[in-house]
């Protein structure tokens, strides 16, 4: 850590510095303030102790240019003016402490300690927001297809006014993703992101969890309690599975939105809404008022923007890039190495139908993963079961009844002469169109209207065999 004294008085600047440095900080030192503010606006130090009364540059005039300095380090006054004026003014211009000399070792050592650690405590906030901004930003929102450049499109547009916007989509689709997206990409990227799941809670707890509390509100509220509105402060506020809100609880939030005010539970006292409010549902919110299970008004206050995320089986030409996007994720988090995803294993992952969406598909690629041994993931390692799109039944077979004297009656004997079995129709049907689409699974689906399971039991069944499989390609070149 670095620390600048800025003194006039030489003895004081040798007798800081070697103080200083005797606990282990790095020093540097200027003798008026306009050398003070040059080091200061150079940018690498942790912490300032700032004299007022300096020559060419007082140091109320140097707090005072600091103003919208960024990064700028957190300055304590040591000063001679003990006076309630430069005290207010120098707190008022932004410094950290204020220290009056003589200076007391023991609070000088304890000011410095707490100085640098709140320094410490900023940057690793700093740190945790830009983090959490790249990993939530559009670009990581994988998609190239009408229906997600639609999705970023408008993220952009809600991102610059502070309005409700309304996530649909079934289960999976990333409706918190882009939730997180949008508060990421606004000016209020700095407040905090809070997520509450209506589901998550009971009735009786869910209005004290969304509100807060005052202490003896209800039994057991033994204290007050800021609830997730009051949490958000200037953020946003993310309120999935908005669909399964009580009616109740649908009305004290349709006056939340109108009028910007809440009260917690057991209080008068209104509380200012500050948070954009981002709400989400799979549920058709629509049909849901037509039936007067969700409030008419209240929906229209939610659905100020209202943006659809498309399932997954609706963009599959988005699968390979989300296959190699999650893989990388996935990778750097179990530590483990995947270099390629085998042909086949591509193949069943964007022909299969994914219910459950993107998140479906993140969880069968982390269970390959930890399956994996090698470099290469293959098709073994997919938790794909073969009877996850089952085939339609069976037909049962009846025995054939031949009936003597009827033109044109044959015998089982006599037909199987003649015609051979549907069974060995359609493996000749399979082989064909697997040998003339070169064993791409994937074409040989299409062709033949059937899913890749299937497929693949067929195959088994009839014991075709590829002539050559084929290397395994590399995870971004499968597209």
């Amino acid at each position: 850590m670095h620390v600048l004294v800025v003194d006039d008085d030489r003895s004081i600047r040798r007798s800081l510095e070697k103080f200083l440095r005797d606990l282990g900080y790095e020093v540097s030192t200027a003798e008026d303030g306009e050398q003070g503010l040059a080091a200061i606006q150079a940018g690498d130090k942790d912490l300032v102790l700032l004299d007022l009364g300096l020559p060419r540059l007082d140091g109320l005039e140097v707090l005072d240019r600091l103003q919208g300095t960024e990064p700028r380090p957190p300055v304590v006054v040591i000063t001679a003016r003990d006076d309630m004026k430069s005290t207010v003014t120098a707190i008022q211009r932004g410094a950290w402490d204020y220290l009056v000399k003589p200076l007391d070792i023991e609070r000088l050592k304890m000011t410095v300690r707490r100085a640098l650690e709140s320094r410490e405590l900023a940057r690793r906030l700093d740190s945790l927001v830009e983090t959490l901004a790249r990993d939530f930003q559009v670009d990581d929102i994988v998609g190239r297809t009408p229906a997600m450049r639609e999705v970023f499109m408008t993220i952009g547009r809600v991102s610059t006014a502070n309005t409700t916007v309304l996530l649909t989509g079934e289960s999976g689709t990333g409706k918190e993703l882009v939730a997180r997206a949008i508060h990421y990409a606004s000016s209020g990227r700095d407040g905090p992101f809070v997520a509450v799941n209506c589901t998550a809670f009971p009735r009786d707890l869910l209005e004290s969890e969304l509100f807060g509390h005052v202490r003896g509100a209800f039994t057991g509220a033994v204290a007050d309690k800021l609830g997730r509105f009051g949490l958000a402060g200037a953020g946003t506020l993310f309120l999935d599975e908005i669909g399964e809100l009580p009616v109740d609880l649908q009305a004290k939030l349709l006056r939340v939105v109108q009028e910007r005010t809440f009260e917690r539970v057991g209080d008068t006292r209104p509380q200012q809404l500050r948070a954009r409010i981002v709400t989400a549902t799979h549920r058709d919110l629509a049909q849901m008022v037509k039936d007067g299970t969700f409030r008419e008004d209240l929906y229209y206050r939610l659905r100020v923007v209202e943006l659809r995320l498309p399932p997954l089986r609706e963009r599959r030409e988005d699968i390979p890039a989300l296959v190699d996007h999650l893989l990388a994720k996935i990778t750097r988090d179990l530590h483990k190495r995947i270099r390629y995803v085998a042909r086949d294993a591509m193949e069943l992952l964007v022909s299969y139908s994914w219910p459950g969406n993107v998140r479906e598909l993140e969880n069968a690629l982390t269970r390959a993963v930890v399956l994996t041994k090698g470099e290469v993931l293959e098709l073994a390692a997919l938790p794909i079961a073969e009877d996850d799109e089952p085939e339609a039944p069976t037909e049962d077979v009846e025995t054939d009844v031949v009936e003597p004297g009827v033109p044109g009656s044959l015998s089982a004997q006599e037909l199987s002469r003649q015609y051979p079995p549907l069974r060995e129709i359609e493996r000749r049907h399979v082989a064909a169109v697997l040998a003339a689409t070169g064993w791409n699974k994937r074409r040989t689906c299409a062709v033949l209207g059937i899913t890749r399971p299937t497929l693949d039991r067929k195959i088994r069944d009839f014991r075709l065999e590829r002539p050559s499989l084929g290397a395994p390609m590399p995870v971004g070149e499968l597209r």
